[in-house]
């Protein structure tokens, strides 16, 4: 029996697309390598990545953004015209204190708020003293002082608008943003 060389073409097709690969291949930096030249990007058959919905890559910026960290608590609530931390809160300081020890390139600003009640002057200055209270705790703990901002935004910024103790409450508080 004779066969004919082009009844062997289907098969050989067949083993020579099995043969390539349609999982890109990565470098170093973990781009996509085209497999022919070996550069990032696109070549034939390279792979092709988009920006999300938005336009904004998603990026890990750090731990504070995982709810299982106890990093990612960064809310300080202060007791009504007092800039003194409650107890509950000083682990929790000390906590973000740690990290910034051992992460001296991250900087973190200590944002204070306070309630709707007061006048606007008397407001501003006691949201820096709250975020000054949380400052002198994390110096305290070792923190260098160039990691840290303080900035008092007094009214202007209320976690919540309603005009209730249960609200005043939410917004007299510092936030450590990273």
């Amino acid at each position: 029996m004779r066969i004919h060389p082009w009844s062997l073409l289907p098969g050989v097709l067949l083993l020579v697309l099995a043969g390539c690969s349609t999982t890109p291949r990565q470098g170093a930096d973990g781009a996509a390598v085209d497999g022919a030249a070996g550069t990032p990007g696109g070549g034939a058959g390279a792979e092709i990545s988009t920006a999300g919905i938005d336009g904004e890559d998603a990026r890990y910026a750090g731990p504070w953004e995982d709810p299982a960290n106890p990093l990612s608590k960064r809310v300080i609530y202060f007791g009504y015209d007092n800039a003194e931390i409650a107890p509950e809160y000083v682990a929790l300081i000390r906590t973000h204190a740690r990290y910034l020890g051992t992460h001296p390139q991250v900087r973190v600003t200590l944002e204070g708020h306070t309630d709707e009640r007061g006048t606007r002057e008397y407001n501003l200055a006691l949201s820096d003293q709250r975020a000054d209270s949380v400052r002198r705790v994390m110096l305290a703990e070792g923190v260098r002082a160039d990691q840290l901002e303080v900035i008092g935004y007094g009214e202007e910024r209320p976690a919540s608008p309603g005009q209730s103790e249960s609200s005043w409450r939410l917004n007299r508080r510092v936030v450590i943003e990273y």
